[in-house]
């Protein structure tokens, strides 16, 4: 059968529009969900509205199918990709988790070698356990100053592509949580020359795209694969997302790979976030992101007016290990008023109404984007001039160091599926771990399954319990214990 030839309009809104048409239609549901458009379940039509439960239907003809789009799910699939200048992209309804990991299944089978920095999410060393590739890691570069993992420096990559020349990729962060990048043409140019696929979590870049004067996007660097967290920065629901990808990768072989994982059920509530929010920034976008920008510059010329904080950006660019920075980012170092970040993040919520992204050890970091307005920023810098009035103290045995390098001894896959035992945390220094453990957010793990427990992990560890990071990852929700190799 030929496929249909869709026009490229980007005021054009497929899913929506046929979501539209489904409620003037007054169908009568006999499939699932079984709640029959909000009838079967009042209290929930209350709580989310009826306009909202009505559209949470099944797959049907009119609505098309997310495992197989024929009609209005490719129709968006379409408009998406030429809104980010990709070969194809895929609506996501599992995260960008869900994005990362169909990029590294996508490419990597068990044993290849994926060369990828270790600041990297949960997601990504996740997907290594389900495929069993070799990760091969380029440690960042640290901020000392600011106890923050940088980008991957030009020489560092070259180097691991020339110690691994059978390695099928490499994966970069663009950019990191705290807004930094790497040269992304130069990595995507030494991959391709060395027949190696280059792929991007893109999870905190979605405004690259449609903004002025950002760092460079996946995909007009030539990246292979690129995963877009839609609901970041890009306006549409949590949990939705787009996996781009680039001419030389077969969209039916990442369809195939989705499909192993992804629901059959995919929401048409997440779908049609994902089609009106790709609209609304491909027709408004750069005007939109021109003023988060307007708005970050001011905040941080604001914050560090204040004396105390640190709130960085472009003055950090060295060309390199930090080639570029996310203007959009709002990161503030906080341990020179004598707080940790974490600390910073809950005094901010629990005593001011005010929920920002993370707090780390050193760090928060608050997410701007076309949502916020100029009067909440206002009173964010007010309540950190506040904090720092009533709670700066000495800053002298606060812990600086956010990244600690890791000493790999086997794969991922290896370590969680091995024989394991259960040890006091304190008793595990020189074992190795079969779990993950980490603050979320930011989801980077300071330990992965198949990396030695060291006596500075463990400081690092009982360090951020102790300020009050939110700890995750291990079997042990109190994090006392922890699962080691048998």
């Amino acid at each position: 059968m030929k496929e249909e030839v869709f026009e490229i309009d980007q005021r054009r809104a497929p899913i929506y529009e046929a979501l539209q048409r489904f409620r003037e239609m007054r169908v009568v549901p006999f499939d699932v969900p079984g709640h029959k458009h909000g009838r079967g379940n009042p209290e929930l039509t209350a709580f989310l509205g009826q306009q909202c439960v009505g559209i949470d239907v099944n797959s049907m003809k009119p609505l098309d199918n997310l495992c197989h789009p024929v009609s209005v799910i490719r129709e968006a699939e379409i408009l998406a990709a030429d809104a980010f200048g990709a070969a194809h992209a895929f609506l996501m309804v599992g995260g960008t988790t869900s994005s990362v990991q169909s990029m590294v299944l996508a490419t990597c089978k068990r044993g290849d070698k994926i060369i990828l920095p270790r600041n990297v999410h949960r997601s990504v060393i996740n997907a290594l356990v389900l495929c069993g590739a070799v990760p091969v890691y380029v440690n960042p570069e640290v901020d000392v100053r600011l106890g923050i993992s940088l980008g991957m420096r030009r020489e560092q990559v070259g180097r691991a592509i020339r110690e691994n020349p059978d390695a099928v990729a490499v994966l970069v962060n663009n950019p990191t949580y705290y807004g930094v990048c790497s040269d992304l043409k130069a990595i995507v140019k030494m991959a391709h020359e060395a027949g190696m696929y280059c792929l991007a979590d893109e999870a905190h870049g979605t405004h690259f795209y449609f903004g002025a004067g950002m760092p460079v996007t996946a995909m007009d660097a030539g990246a292979d694969m690129a995963a877009v967290s839609m609901h970041k920065s890009g306006g549409s629901l949590t949990q939705s997302s787009f996996l781009l990808i680039g001419p030389n990768i077969s969209d039916g072989h990442v369809r195939q790979i989705i499909n192993l994982t992804q629901t059959t059920s995919g929401s048409y509530l997440l779908m049609s976030s994902l089609d009106i929010s790709r609209r609304k920034l491909a027709l408004q976008g750069r005007e939109i992101f021109a003023k988060v920008v307007t708005m970050a510059d001011y905040a941080r010329e604001e914050i560090n007016a204040v004396g105390g904080y640190y709130a960085f950006g472009k003055e950090l660019v060295n060309g390199d290990s930090i080639f570029d920075f996310d203007p959009t980012k709002l990161s503030v170092h906080t341990r020179d008023i004598g707080l940790a970040g974490i600390e910073v993040y809950d005094i901010l919520r629990d005593e001011y109404d005010i929920q920002i992204e993370f707090g780390d050890i050193g760090n928060i970091l608050a997410y701007l984007s076309i949502g916020d307005r100029p009067q909440e920023l206002e009173r964010l810098v007010s309540a950190l001039a506040e904090i720092r009035r009533r709670y700066q103290t000495d800053s002298s045995g606060l812990l600086s160091q956010e990244y600690i390098d890791p000493d790999v001894v086997t794969s991922p896959q290896e370590a969680f599926y091995a024989p394991k035992k259960s040890v006091a945390l304190r008793d595990s220094a020189g074992l190795v771990c079969s779990e993950f453990v980490m603050c979320y957010p930011p989801g980077i793990p300071i330990l992965a399954p198949g990396e030695r427990i060291t006596g500075e992990i463990l400081d690092y560890i009982e360090y951020a319990k102790l300020k009050g990071c939110s700890m995750t990852g291990p079997e042990d929700p109190d994090i006392e214990r922890i699962n080691v190799l048998a």
